[in-house]
């Protein structure tokens, strides 16, 4: 049975260094996502405050779920990863 990919979204910067540990711990356990730039988007920015109700990044949501920051055991219980 193929399990079905998580919808995964990053809020970022080009600049936030857990934004980009983030990004690279995603890649390398081959997890696609979506990677939105608040510093560009004032849309993005506004969308993640609504879901998070933090203006800092980074906002991971995985599948509706909303994790603040760079918190490698929410997003592995989030994405059914084993360490």
């Amino acid at each position: 049975m193929a399990s079905t990919q998580p919808r995964v979204i990053v809020y970022s910067t080009p600049t936030c260094p857990w934004c980009n540990a983030t990004k690279r711990y995603l890649r390398e356990r081959q997890i696609r996502f979506y990677d939105v730039d608040v510093s560009r988007d004032p849309r993005a920015a506004q969308e993640m405050i609504r879901k998070s109700g933090q203006q800092g990044v980074p906002v991971i949501d995985i599948n509706g779920r909303i994790v603040v920051g760079f918190d490698r055991a929410r997003i592995d219980q989030l994405l059914g990863l084993r360490r």
